[in-house]
């Protein structure tokens, strides 16, 4: 389920004016908005039963993140799922449904088809927009020649994950990407920019990837592993409708952690 234009728009524009008040140096110091809301944040050991998790108990909102799941408190993966959980109780809709019982206890877990879920879709945009207020994002990518490494740099300088910084890129980026992100050579899902052209591919989601992508060849290819940018045709990603005088490149992220694949394509 995709969220309309005008449910994006307040919810970025709700979650920015939020992120205004709390900004530091190292990004937005998501504990101070939590105390300003008197919401605990627990961090413990809950083996694999999920990243973060937002109970209402005796009328207190609780905060549990999941140390064995995410790593380091400090890591963007942490940070990008207690940003989740304070979308929870942040957006009205997701806080009544709690507090009410509407909702259950609410389990997240990292998943890289989570944006199916409508709320879970509303929670990670949300959160991207308090990790990375749209302006500030800009203007730390201008005038700044793409690769993985400017999402790296992105990606410290707003101590977010690489996944959510690649799509948070393709959102708002100074440059026009596409990115498939896989797993197991399964294409679980893709994200693009509204100016990246709007071409048939040459895979489905829940699909093997095409074999002569950069990722393709890591999957189906031994010892296939390229970590810099490579250059590719237009036809390994795409069913392309017109030519184009630039030259297209890819380059992959490989999780080691977490066992995914974002293959980044843009063009030069």
């Amino acid at each position: 389920m995709m969220l309309t234009d005008n449910r994006k728009r307040k919810l970025k524009e709700f979650a920015e004016l939020i992120a205004s008040d709390f900004q530091t140096d190292n990004g937005t110091d998501l504990s101070a908005i939590a105390d300003s809301e008197e919401i605990p944040i627990i961090h413990d050991h809950y083996g694999n039963a999920f990243d973060g998790m937002t109970v209402f108990e005796e009328g207190q909102f609780y905060i549990h993140v999941n140390l064995d799941s995410v790593g380091d408190p400090d890591s963007g993966r942490a940070r990008f799922t207690l940003a989740h959980e304070l979308a929870h109780v942040s957006i009205e809709e997701h806080r009544l449904g709690l507090s009410s019982k509407q909702f259950e206890p609410h389990a997240s877990t990292f998943a890289l088809n989570s944006h199916n879920i409508r709320v879970e879709e509303e929670a990670d945009f949300f959160a991207s927009c308090l990790l990375m207020p749209t302006r500030a994002f800009k203007e730390a990518g201008a005038g700044k020649k793409f690769s993985l490494d400017l999402i790296i740099e992105l990606s410290e300088r707003f101590q977010s994950s690489i996944l959510a910084t690649t799509i948070k890129f393709a959102d708002v980026g100074t440059h026009e990407i596409f990115a498939v992100f896989s797993k197991d050579n399964i294409a679980r899902w893709y994200v693009k920019s509204p100016d990246f052209p709007d071409w048939p591919f040459r895979f489905k989601v829940g699909g093997t990837l095409p074999p002569t992508t950069v990722a393709g060849e890591f999957y189906t290819k031994k010892d296939r592993k390229f970590t810099g940018i490579e250059p590719i045709e237009t036809n390994d990603w795409f069913y392309p409708k017109w030519d184009v005088d630039s030259g297209m490149y890819e380059q992959c992220f490989y999780s080691e952690t977490y066992g995914y694949v974002i293959s980044l394509v843009w063009f030069d």
